[in-house]
Parts: C-alpha cells; structure tokens; sequence
C-alpha cells in the first residue's frame, strides 16, 4: 500500500519549468523632480566663477602683462646696448687706423719733395724711378684704408679743411680763395687727420 501522504504533487522550480519571472516595474522619475535639479540654459550661461578665483585669474594677467613689458624693455635696452658698442669699437677702430695714417703722412711729404728735384737721365735716373714706386705703393695703401686727399686749389677757404700759411693779394684768385697748397691735406670720412696748409687771397 501505497500511503496517501507521499502523492502530494512537489512545487516546481522556476528554472525547470522554463517560465519568466517578471520584475516589478520602474517607477518613471518625477518630473518635479527633474526641474528642480537641472538648470536651464540661461541660468548656466549666467554662473560666473567664484570671487577669489576670478581675483586670482586678474592677478596672474595683471603679473603676466608686468613680466611681459619687462621683457620687452630689456630686450629694447639690449639692442640699443648692442648698436651702441658697435659703434664705439668701429670709432674707436678708425681712431686708431687714422692716428696710425697720419704718421704715414710725413714720409709721403718726403718722397714727393725728393721726386721733385729728379734726375731725369744716368743712374740717378733709375734711382728716382725706384723712389716713385715706393711713392706709387704707399699713396696706394693709405687710399685703401679709406684715406682720400682734401681738395683745396681754387676753393674757398674753409677753417676746418684748411690752414692759412699767409693772406697775400692775388689779382687772379677772388677773396678768401686758395691761391697754392704748400702741404697736402688728408681726410678720413668725416674726421681730418690733416688741413692743407694753404696761401689765401685777400
């Protein structure tokens, strides 16, 4: 026999039996809710940073401008600095050349006045010719360095190019002109390393 208790039909699970359990459905948010924590387009646009940082961000500007000027003027003074030296050691470079040049001068005074006087035949001749050639060389090296004669001859006199040796009357030559150079005068861009030595109408 059989005991009745042991029919009782057993639960099926879920799983087994193949059936879905369904969840409880969501609750779809409050709109309510929605509006009071997000924040419209116009009220983002108008949030503006916290006081301290905005006055931290005008500092930062205010300091960078300040490094920014003082660069700049640094970099102003230096060039200016550079121009200035430049200039200095090509003066300081042409000072010395001329006062070097100016030395020169007097021994081509000398050749000229010995060239004057030359033979013109036997072997003084050929000594004469020699001196011309040294002449010849040495015109030439003190003209590559920039040296260049001072015009004078019929020109008026001026007391910065030229030196009066004497004022003497001249029916040929108007007041105040160049009537002879007795001495070469030589200039060096704007500075004279040597007036002319002069004779002046009167």
């Amino acid at each position: 026999m059989t005991k009745s208790g042991n029919n009782k039909p057993k639960p099926q699970d879920s799983e087994s039996s193949g059936e879905e359990i369904e969840s409880p459905p969501m609750e779809a948010p409050n709109e309510a809710e929605l509006t009071e924590n997000e924040l419209t387009a116009e009220e983002l646009d108008s949030v503006v940073a916290p006081q301290p940082i905005q006055s931290d961000l005008e500092n930062i500007q205010a300091q960078a401008d300040e490094y920014l000027d003082g660069w700049q003027r640094a970099r102003a003074e230096f060039a200016n600095y550079k121009r200035r030296t430049e200039r200095e050691q090509a003066e300081a470079r042409d000072r010395i050349a001329g006062n070097t040049l100016v030395r020169f001068l007097g021994v081509m005074d000398d050749l000229e006045r010995a060239l004057k006087d030359r033979p013109s035949d036997g072997e003084a001749a050929s000594w004469s010719e020699g001196i011309e050639l040294i002449h010849r060389k040495l015109s030439a090296l003190v003209i590559a360095e920039g040296v260049e004669e001072i015009l004078a001859e019929g020109t008026s006199f001026d007391p910065v190019l030229h030196e009066a040796l004497s004022h003497e009357e001249s029916d040929d030559h108007a007041e105040g002109q160049v009537i002879e150079v007795v001495q070469r005068g030589y200039r060096m861009g704007d500075r004279v390393l040597r007036p002319a030595l002069v004779r002046v109408a009167k």
